[in-house]
C-alpha cells in the first residue's frame, strides 16, 4: 500500500510538471549525467576559521590558503566533492567580488580533484543574518553562528524577492557551464523551523512562505539553463510514510533533477530510505549524514552507500568555529566544563590529524585511496 501511494504521488508529480511548465531533467538525462560521475564522496565544507557562510566568503575573511590546505586533506581521503553554502547577502554586498571568490574557490577545489555542490538557500539556524564581522562562537554550542538565507525579514517581504531572484540567476548563470561545479542545491532543509533559541525571530508562517518561494527559486535557477543538475534534499520526518509526502516534499521531488536526502540515523534506516528512493529511478546522493552519537557513522553508512552507488556527503570536514563536534542538544546543555565523549560531526582536527585514524583509513579504502596518506 505504501509503495502504491508513493507511485501515485510520483505520477502526479510528472503530470504537474508537464501542466505547469516546469522543466526538470528527464530521468534518462539525469541517469546519463550520473553515469559520467565517479562514486561521489565528500563533506559539507566550511573552513575551520569561519563560523558561517558569510565569514567564509566575505572579502575580509575569505582565506584561500586555508581552503587549499583543508581541501588537500579531503583529497588525501579520496573525496571528490564538497557541499558548500552560499548566501544572498553576499551577492547584495559585492556581486563581482563574490563571483571572483567563488571562481577562486573552484580553482582551488579543481586542483584537488574536487567538484563542489553549491547551496543557494538555507532554512537552518539564525534567521537574522547580518553582513560584516560575525559574532564569536558560543562556548560549547553546536553551529552557534550559522545563518539562514534568506533571512526572516527578506522571506516575509515580497519586495525583496527580485533581489533574491537576481542573486540566484546571477550566480547560476555565471557558472552555468562550469565543469568544476557538480550540482546546485537550491534550498537546504526548506521550511525548517528553529524551535527554542531562535523561535521568537522566526516568521510564524515560515513553512507557508517557503512553500510559495521554493518553486520560484527552482524556476530562477533553471532560467539560467545550467548544465549541472538542480536538487533540494528530502530531510524531515519518517519518509516515506503511509500518508505520502508532505506538500514541501512534493515541491522538492517535482523540481529536482537528481534526488538528494539527509539521514542522521542508523545504517538500517539509511538503507531503508535508499531502497525506497531507488524506485524514483534517478541518481541519489545523501547530502548530509554522519552523527556518531546518533548512530550515523562512517563504518555503518558508507559501505551501504557504496553498495547502492549512492553519493555520500557527511557533515563536517575540519573541526573549527562551527563547533559541530558538539551534538545538537548542546543548545540546551552547552559543553562548558567538559568535552563530548564522542565527536558528533567532523573528520579532522584543526592541525589536519584525523579524529579517528580508523575512520580515515576506512574512507580511503572505500574510495580507492588506500596506500596514500592523509596530508
Amino acid at each position: 500500500m505504501k509503495r502504491l501511494v508513493w507511485l501515485a504521488v510520483w505520477a502526479f508529480v510528472l503530470f504537474a510538471t508537464a501542466v505547469w511548465g516546469q522543466q526538470p531533467w528527464s530521468a534518462d538525462r539525469a541517469n546519463a549525467w550520473y553515469q559520467q560521475q565517479p562514486w561521489l564522496v565528500g563533506a559539507n565544507y566550511i573552513p575551520a576559521s569561519a563560523i558561517n557562510e558569510l565569514e567564509m566568503w566575505q572579502a575580509d575573511t575569505f582565506d584561500p590558503r586555508q581552503i587549499d590546505q583543508e581541501l588537500g586533506w579531503a583529497e588525501g581521503l579520496g573525496m571528490n566533492t564538497m557541499r558548500v553554502f552560499l548566501h544572498d547577502l553576499l551577492w547584495e554586498q559585492d556581486a563581482p567580488g563574490f563571483k571572483q571568490r567563488i571562481d577562486q574557490f573552484l580553482t582551488i577545489a579543481a586542483k584537488h580533484h574536487i567538484r563542489p555542490m553549491l547551496v543557494l538557500f538555507d532554512s537552518c539556524w539564525d534567521p537574522l543574518p547580518k553582513l560584516g564581522k560575525q559574532r564569536p562562537p558560543m562556548q560549547g554550542v553546536h553551529n552557534s553562528g550559522w545563518v539562514q538565507s534568506p533571512g526572516a525579514k527578506a522571506l516575509e517581504d515580497p519586495s525583496q524577492y527580485p533581489r533574491l531572484k537576481s542573486y540566484v540567476v546571477g550566480v547560476v548563470a555565471t557558472f552555468a557551464n562550469d565543469s568544476r561545479i557538480l550540482a546546485w542545491d537550491v534550498w537546504n532543509e526548506p521550511g525548517g523551523f528553529q524551535y527554542g533559541y531562535y523561535e521568537q525571530q522566526e516568521p510564524k508562517n515560515k513553512i507557508e512562505l517557503v512553500k510559495a518561494l521554493l518553486p520560484q527559486a527552482f524556476e530562477w535557477a533553471r532560467s539560467a539553463n545550467p548544465s549541472q543538475p538542480l536538487t533540494s534534499g528530502l530531510w524531515e520526518g519518517d519518509w516515506p510514510s503511509v500518508k505520502g509526502p508532505t506538500p514541501m516534499e512534493i515541491i522538492q521531488l517535482r523540481n529536482s533533477d537528481i534526488i538528494t536526502f539527509h539521514n542522521y540515523s542508523w545504517p538500517e534506516d539509511f538503507e531503508r530510505r535508499v531502497v525506497w528512493l531507488e524506485g524514483q529511478h534517478r541518481p541519489i546522493i545523501c547530502t548530509e549524514y554522519m552523527a556518531r552519537s546518533a548512530g550515523s557513522t562512517f563504518d555503518g553508512v558508507l559501505p551501504v552507500a557504496k553498495k547502492h552507488h549512492v553519493g555520500a556527503i557527511n557533515w563536517g570536514l575540519v573541526s573549527g568555529k562551527t563547533q559541530t563536534i558538539y551534538p545538537w542538544e548542546s543548545w540546551n546543555h552547552p559543553y562548558v566544563l567538559d568535552q563530548p565523549q564522542v565527536w558528533f560531526h567532523d573528520i579532522f582536527r584543526a592541525d589536519g590529524t584525523p579524529y579517528r585514524t580508523s575512520e580515515a583509513q576506512l574512507i580511503r579504502n572505500l574510495t580507492g585511496k588506500s596506500g596514500s596518506s592523509v596530508q
